[in-house]
């Protein structure tokens, strides 16, 4: 019995061949539009996770007061013996490798010119490389530790300081006693972030460099990378258990622009989806209407031969099933088929605001987005469709007999 009206379903969505052709041509187009929509989303939140978790580390230890309060001075909130703690948290399996970091500030001077610069300093071997390209060297090379005494520019301080890489400059800071120092380094390389203004403050020296112009054998804090991001919940738990005097951040716990870019493109994108579910339901509806006019006298013949309301109703139900269905797995190829397309053929995007590079245009292929939209809307396209019959099939049998 099912197959049969499985049957009667289809054949009647071909009586009106042109009508069901614009129903599920749109929806295709709205099932495509959300699925391309919410892809692109996901990779831009995937990208953002990966390129927060990649600067600051899975998880972040540090003092407490080093999160939440402000430094009087350099290191206030310092981690001392770094190098036992570090031996420590390398013996937990999902620990690749721990970065120490020293974050100061101070002025750069080429003699004549000076400006202020935010600095970090860094263990230069395994930042370049557990970190991969973080950054774009546009002049010279990237630090060493074996070449102590150099430092690396952000492109906008390069050029302000007209400094190129061999040339001398000298950084002053703060020391932890409140003195101020200076050291003459060697500029190694120049780069680029991809962020004008942090290119214009940000310099890069090694670990000992930035702890002899501090006087201090602390660190403001320490980088952990883990196997995977997704390890980062479990391995918070599991090692700040193991270290109760010092705080365990996430990516996600600094990770203020991420947090940022997704609450809004959770909201632009789910208004998106709810518009376009709006559009897909009235035009499915529309069409359900139409035809249930059409066949009004039929579907009185069909009560006065004993067919019940209910088997009415299933069976347009069923109609609007197949239009949506169509549609949406017509939508869901069309947007796999793009989504493929744009890894074989890159497409780059202009700058977003605020950054002086593009980045590849690619959208997600999320089996469980593709899941959900498609069930959404075979279950909108039914539900409409039902809906629109209930109030026909039960009109008085003598009356949709007389209809003209």
């Amino acid at each position: 019995m099912n197959l049969e009206w499985l049957k009667f379903a289809w054949l009647n969505t071909l009586r009106n061949r042109r009508r069901s052709f614009v129903t599920v041509a749109i929806a295709a187009l709205g099932t495509a539009a959300i699925l391309l929509a919410g892809g692109f989303a996901l990779f831009t939140y995937q990208a953002l996770a990966q390129s927060s978790a990649r600067s600051t580390g899975h998880l972040i230890i540090g003092q407490a007061a080093q999160f939440t309060d402000d430094e009087d001075q350099p290191l206030q909130h310092g981690l001392a013996g770094v190098e036992a703690l570090k031996t420590r948290l390398l013996a937990d399996d999902a620990v690749r490798q721990v970065l120490p970091r020293i974050d100061f500030s101070g002025l750069a001077s080429n003699g004549d010119k000076t400006v202020v610069m935010m600095a970090a300093g860094i263990d230069p071997d395994a930042e370049f490389a557990i970190k991969g390209p973080f950054l774009t060297v546009t002049a010279g090379r990237v630090l060493t530790s074996d070449q102590r005494g150099q430092v690396m520019l952000g492109e906008g301080l390069a050029r302000s300081l007209k400094a190129r890489p061999g040339a001398q400059i000298t950084l002053m800071s703060a020391t932890t006693e409140g003195a101020l120092n200076a050291l003459d380094l060697e500029v190694a390389g120049v780069f680029s972030t991809g962020i004008p203004e942090v290119d214009k403050r940000l310099v890069y020296c090694d670990l000992a460099t930035a702890q002899k112009l501090l006087v201090t054998d602390k660190v403001s804090s320490l980088g952990l990378f883990l196997d995977t991001i997704d390890s980062t919940a479990a391995s918070r738990v599991r090692i700040q258990a193991a270290l109760p005097g010092l705080a365990v951040r996430t990516w996600l716990d600094q990770a203020v622009f991420y947090r940022s870019v997704k609450d809004l493109y959770n909201r632009i994108f789910g208004a998106l989806g709810m518009i376009i579910g709006v559009i897909v339901v009235f035009v499915v509806t529309n069409a359900m209407a139409m035809a249930i006019v059409e066949r009004t006298r039929e579907t009185g013949t069909l009560r006065a031969l004993g067919t019940l309301p209910g088997q009415l109703v299933r069976g347009f139900a069923l109609e609007g099933l197949m239009l949506g269905g169509a549609g949406a797995a017509l939508g869901a190829a069309v947007a796999l088929a793009i989504s493929v397309a744009l890894l074989v053929f890159p497409v780059q995007m202009p700058p977003p605001p605020g950054r002086s590079v593009g980045y590849p245009l690619q959208v997600t292929i999320d089996p469980l987005l593709y899941a959900a939209t498609l069930a959404a809307m075979l279950v909108l396209a039914a539900a409409a469709s039902a809906i629109v019959a209930r109030q026909a099939v039960r009109r008085p049998i003598v009356d949709a007999l007389a209809h003209v």
